[in-house]
């Protein structure tokens, strides 16, 4: 018997599993997309902005004169495209900018050699050239430091181990494959235990840290050597000091491309004079409210116009290069997204409210800023040990206090896995979201964007929303060689970037901001955030203490061997 097409249709959607069948009834504005394409793969502008961003602005470090202008030149870009409510949210007091015009090592003796280095950020210059003899010094301990007494002045100090090298058997950038995308849907069963740091160990790694500094000050050392963990000439830098006024590092430190450090490693080992000069011109800059912050900007929706969908990338970076996979990718697709979104012509009936974020590299602080201030926020503990700990270790002192834009904000979307494109979609364990997303991915399985995992992610400003009940969300990326080579390296410029991967990015980004802002439903959210137990933080500092002293015992037997 011939059944009629619509029972049969029917039939068909009950044999589906559920998920399918929501996926099917979430409805996808296929001519929308078809305007995105459009503009997306046949007039890009993506690596327009990627290459204002990185080749003409340069390094963007929090607090630095390159992050103010990276926040002036967008916000008047984003004028140009018709976006309103375009300003800056500071979240200082930050602490002391810092900057460096010119860093050079050289080799004197046993032959002339000039050696690749980049200085610390947060520690101060050598005010000149200065020469001095290269010594090897282990200084961990207080016991080190009674050791080395008097026997470093006008020293460089090498304080690392050297890097020992194997062979590259495999390509440094990889896309992901089939299966390694079938396998990342698969959730993870085994719950991921963040162990958060001891307070009291915190606080002696401060201490020490304080009492060196000033050890290396009285011995007059010139400055410190640090050996990079990359390879082939690529020098990973970050932080050698605090931003804090008054707690800044007192000695130039310098990291070197591993290959100089070992050859200065293994000369000192065999007893050879190795005399060095260095320079080191760096500067701190006075806290200035305007060096962090963060970009806001909007395009207003329609009947659901106090209802919200963010989409976001951090756009401060570190001074090795010019931070292009971290994050300037991140916010030249951002920024191309709501581009997009302009030139289709879209009436979004929510906001759309694009957030380019400061101090994402020294924890998250510009949306925790944001996500304080408007969301949702915790009172601080109260507890000395907790305030000791950088902002984002310390435990909450209190019940999460809602504020208007938590039940507002439908979702926020983030982008910071560097610069590869999109081939899916973490959903943060929300399984109500999940089918919405499968939809959404459908029309860009051609162009690699089908996975939609239940996994979570963190260390990126999704973190700050999801945190406190909000849907956040990091896209699924192909890596390249983001950790290999780029990330917080001095290779981290623009020509590390692929041109059609950003226009793939951000089109997809833009699909998904456009069909949020203009679903009847805000999306799905998982269940509220449980406040933390009273007692949370004196029972995390007892399991850290049983730990220490477990790592110790086994160290010691170990030591026996």
């Amino acid at each position: 018997m011939r059944l009629p097409s619509r029972l049969l249709g029917c039939l068909l959607l009950l044999t589906l599993p559920c998920g399918h069948v929501l996926a099917a009834e979430e409805k996808t504005d296929l001519e929308l997309i078809n305007r995105l394409r459009d503009e997306a793969l046949n007039h890009p502008k993506a690596h327009e902005h990627l290459g204002v961003l990185t080749d003409e602005i340069g390094a963007r470090l929090t607090g630095s004169a390159g992050l103010k202008k990276a926040a002036d030149w967008s916000q008047a870009q984003l004028r140009t495209w018709g976006l309103q409510n375009v300003h800056t949210e500071s979240f200082a007091p930050f602490g002391l900018g810092w900057s460096y015009q010119h860093a050079s090592l050289r080799m004197l003796s046993p032959m002339p050699l000039d050696l690749l280095a980049i200085p610390k950020a947060w520690t101060p210059g050598t005010q000149g050239v200065q020469h001095g003899r290269a010594v090897i010094a282990r200084l961990s301990s207080e016991e080190d430091l009674q050791k080395w007494k008097g026997k470093l002045s006008e020293a460089l100090v090498l304080l690392d181990e050297p890097v020992s090298f194997k062979p590259h058997l495999t390509g440094d950038a990889k896309r992901y494959s089939i299966q390694e995308l079938e396998e990342l849907q698969k959730m993870e069963l085994e719950p991921v235990v963040t162990r958060r740091a001891d307070p009291q160990t915190v606080q002696k790694q401060q201490q020490f840290q304080k009492k060196l500094q000033s050890f290396l000050s009285a011995e007059k050392v010139i400055a410190t050597l640090h050996v990079s963990r990359g390879e082939d000439g690529t020098v990973f830098v970050q932080s050698g000091g605090s931003y804090k006024v008054g707690e800044s590092a007192q000695i130039p430190a310098l990291v070197l491309a591993s290959e100089a450090y070992n050859r200065l490693y293994r000369l000192l080992e065999k007893k050879k004079s190795v005399e060095l000069e260095v320079q080191v011109d760096a500067r701190f800059e006075d806290e200035d409210a305007q060096a962090a912050v963060n970009v806001i900007a909007d395009i207003p929706g329609s009947d659901k116009k106090d209802e919200i969908v963010m989409l976001g990338a951090h756009l401060d970076s570190w001074h090795g290069a010019t931070g292009a996979t971290d994050n300037a990718a991140g916010v030249a697709v951002m920024m191309e997204a709501v581009r997009l979104l302009k030139e289709s012509g879209l009436k979004p009936r929510r906001t759309i409210r694009l957030a380019l974020w400061g101090g994402e590299e020294q924890g998250l602080l510009g949306s925790r800023a944001y996500v304080q201030q408007w969301v949702a926020a915790r009172p601080e503990s109260t507890d000395p040990a907790e305030k000791s700990l950088p902002v984002f270790l310390r435990k909450s002192g209190g019940p999460l206090q809602v504020k208007p834009q938590h039940g507002k904000i439908s979702a926020y979307f983030n982008l910071d896995n560097g610069a590869g494109k999109i081939r899916g979609i973490y959903a943060e364990n929300n399984v109500a979201v999940k089918p919405v997303f499968d939809a959404w991915l459908a029309p860009f399985a051609d162009l690699g964007a089908n996975t939609t995992t239940l996994r979570k992610t963190g260390s990126t400003d999704h973190v700050s929303f999801d945190s406190v009940g909000v849907p956040g969300f990091q896209f699924i990326q192909d890596q390249m060689d983001y950790m290999t080579r780029t990330h917080h390296s001095n290779i981290d410029v623009y020509d590390k970037v692929q041109k059609s991967d950003l226009s793939q990015a951000a089109l997809i980004v833009a699909s998904f901001v456009a069909h949020a802002a203009n679903r009847n439903e805000l999306l799905p959210r998982k269940p509220m955030p449980k406040d933390p137990p009273k007692d949370a933080a004196k029972d995390a500092s007892k399991e850290a203490n049983k730990d220490a002293a477990k790592d110790a015992t086994e160290n010691k037997a170990e030591s026996l061997k």
